[in-house]
């Protein structure tokens, strides 16, 4: 299908079925965000040569990959190795009138389960049960303080690979899509479906933080926009199951290491997962803005 240009220019865009130019302008971007982590290690070998003290601790992450629950132990960081969350594309279906509709302006958007259309549309989404949660913080105070009164919109495809609002035959729905304000933890909690794995991309959730709920319910005044990445072990597990079939494939030719958003890095983005096919995942992300 035909994509409308950006309203606003200030999201790039990654094509649905294919790495499309829009990857192309995310280019500068990552090579920023290399050179930044090169200058950041130089500026520590001095600081690395003086210390004597024991370095045990530094194989906390791979201590913790033992464990039941499969992501990134850096989602949790604070102080000194707090980062703000890397800014990546809204890809071209935000749904946020950057790039056609806008499904913020809309009665029902504020919502905990988006696995259901609102308004005057009817769908549901199909697939395993998604538990959402995303807790935002403050960088600047060492991501140890919750951002309580921000906002937080997420959307992703459905089982099928389409995006509602754009996709063939999802044109007239608006599943997958919704907005929370964030408690006094500074966390949102969304109830969804996991999604597919497409052509081009690896299996990822897109969101955008906002300043606070009437901010995002006016599209306007966005602080970041980043994406969630999915463990390879939970997406194989939950790709053999019914429904998903298609994803198989197209995962196998996947990884994060050749996507076109996580290849420079993936570390704050790679969620980490409990849970089973039967019963659920849960996926959590600190997000420091």
């Amino acid at each position: 299908m035909s994509k409308a240009p950006s309203g606003n220019g200030h999201h790039d865009h990654d094509h649905g079925h294919e790495i499309d130019g829009g990857l192309a302008h995310d280019i500068p971007l990552f090579a920023r965000r290399r050179m930044i982590r090169l200058l950041a290690g130089a500026s520590m070998v001095p600081l690395v040569a003086a210390c004597t003290s024991d370095e045990s601790g530094s194989t906390s992450d791979s201590a913790s990959s033992g464990s039941s629950s499969s992501g990134s132990a850096s989602s949790g960081s604070s102080g000194s190795d707090c980062e703000v969350i890397p800014s990546e594309t809204a890809g071209p279906y935000p749904g946020d009138g950057s790039n056609g509709p806008n499904v913020l302006k809309e009665s029902g958007v504020v919502r905990r389960d988006i696995t259901r259309s609102f308004g005057s549309a009817s769908g549901v989404a199909e697939g395993v049960p998604l538990t959402v949660t995303l807790t935002v913080v403050d960088q600047s105070a060492g991501c140890d303080t919750p951002k309580e009164g921000a906002a937080v919109y997420v959307w992703h495809c459905d089982r099928e690979g389409r995006y509602s609002l754009y996709s063939d035959g999802a044109t007239e729905e608006n599943y997958l899509r919704g907005v929370q304000e964030t408690d006094e933890k500074g966390q949102v909690t969304f109830t969804s479906i996991f999604p597919a794995c497409y052509p081009g991309r690896w299996p990822h959730i897109h969101f955008e933080v906002y300043g606070s709920l009437d901010d995002a319910t006016a599209a306007r005044s966005i602080v970041a926009t980043s994406q969630l990445a999915f463990p390879k072990d939970v997406c194989d597990t939950v790709y053999a199951t019914d429904g998903y079939s298609q994803s198989v494939t197209t995962l196998g030719q996947l990884s994060l290491e050749t996507d076109g958003v996580f290849s420079d890095g993936h570390e704050q983005q790679l969620a980490d997962m409990e849970g089973s096919v039967e019963k659920g995942y849960t996926a959590t992300l600190t997000v420091p803005v």
